[in-house]
């Protein structure tokens, strides 16, 4: 088998995209691991997995450098619709893709006779604990006390085909990530683990995160949690339902609409592709 690869990112965030079906070795966690090492393996902050589907033009699995499995990705979705249509996977610039947490459409404009921009149907935002899910009785977690290392935190929590929690701060920039990132992923609250979000709200139509990704700690974009804080924003009444959400890695446009369907534009890139080497698949199947 050829052992081949791709690697693209979306503002920053990088994925391995594989077809498994194509590879000498199963995708376990601890291959993922090993493929995701910076250091000594590939390098990723996951792994995009082609497999099939009855329900979509194609099917993705989405792995968490840590070997763990996300329901869903916005920048992964982004990076994979583009290698779906670059590798001629799919039928024209409109499709659908199925992924754990729900099938979505994607839509690519071209400009000068590339691809500019892909917009992803992220489907509907919940705020309701049973969905998310988090522990307790049934209720929307919307601006909840919650107690973290001591201190209490505002929180609104959500999914948008994976769990989300939203934390409003003022001084987004020396804000303590590190320490409230992890704490509120592992929070008892958040019985699956959670991503984490820390936003400041700069204008009706603007505001910028810093993000905890869950399996794989600080990130420089996630386009999950850009629609999660959209979502998040106009429930408070702190945004209008366009927003642009502005993160380490770029920005991304939002659009937030009745019944919290939420609609994600931004760009994706394919960087190059490789085969891994027989010695390191070797690695790999130990």
């Amino acid at each position: 088998m050829a052992d081949t690869f791709s690697k693209g990112h979306g503002l920053g965030n990088d994925y391995l995209i594989v077809e498994p079906a194509g590879l000498s070795f199963p995708l376990t966690p601890d291959a993922v691991r090993r493929l995701c090492a910076r250091q000594r393996g590939v390098g990723g902050d996951g792994i995009l997995a082609l497999v099939p589907s009855t329900r979509a033009d194609a099917g993705l699995r989405i792995f968490n450098p840590d070997g763990t499995e996300a329901e869903k990705s916005g920048n992964g979705l982004r990076i994979f619709a583009l290698w779906l249509a670059e590798h001629r996977r799919v039928p024209g610039d409109a499709f659908t893709v199925e992924t754990p947490g729900g099938v979505v459409r994607c839509h690519l404009r071209r400009a000068a006779g590339r691809i500019a921009e892909i917009t992803v149907d992220m489907g509907a935002a919940t705020f309701l604990s049973d969905r998310i899910p988090c522990s307790g009785p049934s209720r929307e977690v919307v601006g909840e006390e919650v107690v973290v290392d001591g201190h209490t935190l505002r929180v609104t929590a959500l999914s948008v085909g994976n769990p989300h929690c939203v934390v409003f701060v003022d001084d987004l920039e020396h804000a303590d990530l590190q320490r409230l990132g992890p704490a509120l992923e592992h929070h008892p609250l958040f019985p699956r683990r959670t991503n984490v979000q820390l936003a400041r709200v700069e204008a009706r139509d603007r505001v910028r995160i810093r993000i905890w990704e869950r399996g794989a700690g600080e990130t420089l974009a996630s386009g999950s949690s850009a629609c999660a804080v959209a979502a998040a924003c106009v429930r408070h009444g702190f945004t209008d339902p366009d927003v642009t959400v502005c993160m380490d890695g770029g920005t991304l446009r939002l659009d937030v609409a009745e019944g919290w369907l939420i609609r994600m534009t931004g760009p994706a890139a394919l960087v190059f592709r490789g085969t891994l080497a027989p010695s390191f698949v070797a690695h790999l199947m130990r």
